[in-house]
Formats: structure tokens, C-alpha cells, sequence
């Protein structure tokens, strides 16, 4: 029996964690799968971090990210050098991951091929194609031309039915950013910035704050910023640790409104490995990324996302997320809340996590594996 040839296409840091277990478990399955990775390195040095972690080597490599790219650089370069690859290793079917321009550009390479398509955490949506911009569309497009669709939660499953996905091609699966993070967590963890070791985490009362979405930069940016000062002002045994993105827009902002002031540690972006741990220690989190809506919740730590919309409500709705925005009372108020309320600490806290159990990626590939009729085990589906 030929080997079912699988490939996988990612480009960014959070595409490479949520796809690096995904990958090993493939690993697994030596005598009847042949795994392939491809990787834009849409995000170079983020992306390597991961990479480096997991133990996983590319195959393939475009390193198609240069300095002032746009989404017309992003989509074109990977597109033709996806084709190139396609070309060449001719698999049976195609993973790509999430939202990003990396994944619609994979989706649409494999479709020209007519190359089946898995796409690893589908049907998440806001329901506005501009909020999260461009991953809402990037998701949708991408739906449009997969043919195994694996759905982290039944949400997810919902919105693809409405859709008009067929129900035979959705399988619920948890999110595999679940199982990487159970592999990276460690109690025993020693970060290579002293800095972070020096911080008194039992003592005193540390916000985790990362921002970088296009929507919120400038005045969004500012308002946030602000209500954090007022927040330091106001209570004396708080610490702010805040990864600033290195994009200048969004550094500019934040040297303006938060340079030099006691208690905010402004530090670079942080691999893989430290963020996930220095989750783990904090008291509160704040931010507008997507991927720390599902990881903090399986943590216990309570997240405040400064945005106007989520396609990840099932965090609202176990009540372990909530939405904030970015007006500046909106954002202060509902963190001192948790700063004050016990109760309220405690519920968002000690809420279920709703994305996952450690063993989606076990999941997809025995969903890959059934569908290929390589095995007769059809995966039982992720229930909350």
C-alpha cells in the first residue's frame, strides 16, 4: 500500500504551535503516512522560535517575509512558491492552519492542484469581514475550498453547517493549541531574562498585556494605554510585564503613553516557550490576540480582549473571556473589577475551558487516517 502523502503549509508563529502537534502525531504513523512541511516564513524569526521548540525541521522553506511586506506581497510570493512545491511532492491532501494570508494562499495553491484540503482549526467567524482583518476572510475563503474541516469546538462545527459544509466532512476536534501548550507549561520553568525570574508573582499582582491588531492602532492603542496608568495609579501592588510588538506603529504609541513609568516592564516579544510559562504566573491578562483567548482559559487566568468582536464567543460564553474593547472606561473598569471582586476573580478563573483537552491533533489524524480508509477508528468528537 503507497503511503498517504500529507503535507503541511504554515508561515507564522501561532500557525507553527497549533500545527506542531498536528505534525507529530502524523510522525507516528511512519509505515502509512508520509509527512511533508512546508513553511513561508511569512514571519521569520517568530516562526523558527516554534519551530526550534517542537523539534520540527521544514522540509521546504520559501522565507518569503521581507521588510515592509503587505498582504499583495504575502498572498503572490506564496502562491507562486507554493505551486513550485506542489509541483514537486504532489500530495494527497494539504493541512493549513487558523486564519492567516499563509493559509488562504496554501488552500488556493492545493485547490489549483486539485489537492484535497485540511484546514486545521475551521469555521471560526465574527460575522464582519473586516473584524479580525484579513483572517476573517482568510478563514471563509479558505472553507470554501477544504474538504476535511476540522472544528475546534461545535461552535466552530455550527458556523460551517451554516455554511452549507457537509456535516460528513466537519469533525469536532479541540484546539491543538491546547495540546501544545500542556507539552510546553512547566512548573520548574527558568526564564533567560532575569528580569522575568526577579518579579515577584506571589507578592504582587502582575498584568500580562500584548496588543498589535491593525484595528486598534492609533487612538484604540492610546485608550488602552491609558486606562493601564490609571490602573497603576490606583493600585499599588500591581505590575505591568507588556511584550511590545515590534511593529514601529504600535511601539511608537507605547513608548509615548507607557516609556519609563514605574511598575510597566516593557520587554521585546517573547518565544513560544516563556509567554506560555510567563502565562501561567500572572494574575490578569489583557489583549487583543486571538491564540491567548484559548490558551490562558486552560491556565485558569481570567482575559480581558480588547476588542470589538471575537470569533472565539465560546470563551464569552463559559464566562473564562470578555470582551472589552478599547474605550478607555470600558477597559479600566471591567480590570479593576477583577482587581476588587473575589467573586468575580474566582468564577472567570475557575470557569471550563472550552477549547480543548491535550488531544486534538490525536483526534485529526485519526480523522485523516478514517477518511483515507486507512483505519476504521473514526475520532469521537471534542465535547465541553
Amino acid at each position: 500500500m503507497e503511503k498517504l502523502k500529507v503535507m503541511t503549509i504554515f508561515g507564522t508563529r501561532p500557525e507553527a504551535i497549533k500545527m506542531a502537534p498536528v505534525i507529530l502525531e502524523l510522525q507516528k504513523f511512519p509505515a502509512e503516512v508520509e509527512v511533508t512541511v512546508a513553511v513561508t516564513a511569512q514571519h521569520r524569526e517568530m516562526l523558527d522560535q516554534v519551530l526550534n521548540l517542537f523539534a520540527i525541521r521544514p522540509d521546504y522553506d520559501l522565507n518569503i517575509m521581507s521588510a515592509g511586506q503587505t498582504l499583495f506581497d504575502i498572498t503572490s510570493r506564496a502562491l507562486l512558491g507554493l505551486n513550485k512545491i506542489l509541483e514537486e511532492v504532489k500530495p494527497n491532501i494539504v493541512l493549513v492552519h487558523g486564519d492567516t494570508t499563509t493559509t488562504f494562499a496554501g488552500a488556493l495553491a492545493a485547490y489549483y492542484h486539485q489537492i484535497a484540503v485540511g484546514h486545521v482549526e475551521a469555521g471560526l467567524r465574527t460575522g464582519n469581514k473586516f473584524s479580525p482583518y484579513p483572517e476573517e476572510m482568510n478563514r471563509k475563503l479558505t472553507a470554501a475550498l477544504t474538504d476535511l474541516n476540522f472544528a475546534p469546538t461545535n461552535t466552530a462545527k455550527e458556523n460551517l453547517l451554516r455554511e452549507g459544509i457537509d456535516a460528513e466532512k466537519i469533525f469536532v476536534t479541540g484546539n491543538t493549541v491546547i495540546d501544545a501548550l500542556y507539552k510546553t507549561v512547566r512548573r520548574d520553568f527558568k526564564f533567560s531574562d532575569e528580569l522575568l525570574n526577579a518579579i515577584d508573582y506571589d507578592g504582587k499582582r502582575i498584568i500580562l498585556v500584548t496588543t498589535h491588531r491593525r484595528e486598534n492602532w492609533g487612538e484604540p492603542l492610546r485608550q488602552i494605554y491609558r486606562a493601564l496608568k490609571k490602573l497603576l495609579a490606583e493600585f499599588p501592588d500591581v505590575e505591568i510585564i507588556f511584550p511590545v510588538h515590534k511593529n514601529p506603529i504600535v511601539r511608537e504609541v507605547v513608548d509615548e503613553e507607557l516609556g519609563n513609568l514605574q511598575r510597566v516592564h516593557l520587554i521585546d516579544p517573547l518565544d513560544y516557550e516563556p509567554f506560555a510559562n510567563l502565562m501561567n504566573r500572572v494574575k490578569l491578562i489583557l489583549t487583543d490576540s486571538g491564540g491567548v483567548q484559548e490558551e490562558a482559559p486552560a491556565l485558569g487566568k481570567p482575559v480581558l480582549v480588547l476588542r470589538d468582536t471575537t470569533e472565539r464567543p465560546e470563551a464569552v460564553d463559559a464566562g473564562t473571556v470578555k470582551l472589552v474593547g478599547t474605550n478607555f472606561d470600558n477597559v479600566y473598569q471591567n480590570a479593576k473589577i477583577l482587581l476588587t471582586d473575589a467573586d468575580e476573580y474566582k468564577k472567570m478563573s475557575e470557569s471550563h475551558n472550552p477549547y480543548g483537552d491535550g488531544i486534538a491533533a490525536q483526534r485529526i489524524v485519526q480523522a485523516i487516517l478514517w477518511s483515507y480508509k486507512i483505519s476504521d477508528v473514526k475520532p469521537t468528537p471534542f465535547e465541553l
